[in-house]
């Protein structure tokens, strides 16, 4: 029987593993910040290999079915044909372009975020996921793009990655979600930390029915301008041609656009 190796309390000791395999170590509190790096890059290197250099964004409740009640179903055929109606449209095939731009792109969850992923997927494109870990695990739906179906633990770092690349945001009836993602959006653009992008509310009676927008106005909580930082539309195509005139591009040249949020 052959004797110990006389440094093996050495070689067993966490302090030996290498840094890059010791889990103690990457998911420690100090580590934090590598941890955000880490989300950030894997996901933008991967955006990059595929030339996704600009998104549209959806939005929308991950509680509407394709076959739900009430107006559930025609919501998510609308999120549906908007998402082939862009993805034909907007330069998310390359087409011997070096970039795809207004590929969609949406949180990766179900209903609304589904629909979107799914029109694309019926015109042969590309579509980008971005999900997150919840407790009730949030599993990606069956349309994105696999090699750009991402998970994060950080909703921050989801967030800056739905963001920084987006040429237009498009918000389909919603939940507490979706609210937060469409005022963190208008405050970026009502601060001027991010592009002059077009955000289009779906189906104006929803949203003027949960929001009043003008008496945020009129008690000076917004100002009366901050009103013409979204619009709405009622259709696929509408939603398309609010998209286009506010400045909505095929292969939009983004890297003169001001810093990314």
């Amino acid at each position: 029987m052959s004797e110990p190796h006389p440094n093996t309390p050495q070689m067993a000791s966490p302090s030996y593993r290498l840094a890059v395999f010791d889990q103690d170590f990457l998911l420690s509190q100090e580590m934090r910040g590598v941890r955000f790096m880490l989300e950030f890059s894997k996901a933008d290197l991967a955006l990059k290999a595929w030339g996704v250099r600009s998104t549209i964004v959806v939005f929308g409740s991950a509680r509407i079915g394709e076959n739900g009640d009430g107006q559930h179903a025609r919501w998510y055929a609308a999120a549906r044909e908007f998402g082939a109606i862009a993805s034909k449209r907007g330069g998310a095939f390359l087409e011997g372009q070096p970039f795809r731009d207004n590929v969609i792109a949406t949180g990766g969850g179900p209903g609304i975020m589904e629909a979107a992923n799914r029109g694309a997927s019926d015109v042969g494109a590309p579509s980008v996921g971005f999900n997150i870990t919840l407790p009730h695990e949030q599993e990606p739906n069956s349309w994105s793009t696999p090699e750009l179906t991402f998970r994060f633990h950080y909703f921050a770092m989801r967030k800056m990655h739905l963001a920084m690349r987006a040429n237009a945001l498009v918000v389909f009836p919603g939940g507490f979600g979706t609210l937060d993602e469409l005022f963190e959006i208008l405050t970026l653009r009502q601060t001027d930390k991010a592009p002059k992008i077009p955000v289009v509310l779906f189906d104006e009676a929803y949203w003027r029915s949960i929001i009043n927008f003008e008496e945020l106005a009129r008690h000076g909580m917004i100002s009366k301008a901050d009103l013409d930082l979204f619009c709405f539309a009622e259709t696929a195509e509408g939603v398309w041609e609010e998209l286009l005139k506010h400045g909505v591009k095929p292969h939009q040249d983004i890297e003169s656009l001001r810093p990314t949020p």
